[in-house]
């Protein structure tokens, strides 16, 4: 069978166990472009190894805008570090399937599904016991003395918090405040927060 074919099946296999799993998880890049990354990069390096030069490093940097562009920054925090990072694996399995060594190809892809599956729960765990959440309050006046009515809650509630940034908005009281703690702790402040009346929004 021709070594070409070969890569290119590794290839595809390899940027399909790794897009199956983006894909399960409704993210931005998903099954069919993990896959094109992949094969893509495999192609370039077999080419690039025809014309007798070195592996094209410039995949890499081709990925990179690839990768940017699935990295979102609200007012809030950073999404899509994963699935680019993903974006950026890909390519290198796919120029490792493309330069013949089809071992490392292999393990690196079995080595990123564990991390991106078996560390998930991990991950789910820790935010589960600690978690960070930030808080925007909006109170019905501009009277300060809620400010620490507020920060009593939270510790009472087996939580720790940061104020950020203390602004007036329309004549009342607007706090950003960031609370750290355990999930349904983060839960219980919310339904107390609910049923407070001095507070507008939150």
């Amino acid at each position: 069978m021709n070594p070409d074919l070969i890569k290119i099946a590794i290839a595809v296999l390899c940027g399909g166990l790794l897009g199956i799993e983006r894909q399960y998880k409704n993210k931005t890049a998903g099954f069919r472009t993990i896959i094109l990354i992949c094969l893509g990069s495999a192609i370039f390096t077999m080419v690039a190894q025809h014309t007798g030069q070195v592996a094209n490093i410039n995949i890499v940097t081709g990925v990179g805008f690839i990768g940017a562009g699935v990295i979102f920054k609200d007012n809030i925090g950073v999404s899509g570090l994963t699935t680019a990072a993903v974006i950026w694996i890909s390519a290198a399995i796919g120029m490792a399937t493309g330069s013949g060594n089809y071992l490392l190809a292999i393990v690196s892809t079995l080595l990123t599904l564990t991390v991106l599956i078996l560390f998930s729960l991990l991950e789910g765990f820790v935010d589960k016991i600690h978690r960070d959440k930030l808080f925007v309050i909006v109170f019905t006046n501009a009277d300060f003395e809620n400010i620490p009515s507020i920060e009593q809650l939270i510790k009472n509630n087996h939580l720790t918090s940061k104020p950020v940034q203390i602004t007036k908005k329309e004549g009342c009281l607007q706090v950003a405040i960031w609370v750290t703690g355990h999930r349904k702790d983060l839960r219980k402040l919310d339904e107390k927060l609910l049923k407070m009346p001095e507070i507008k929004s939150f």
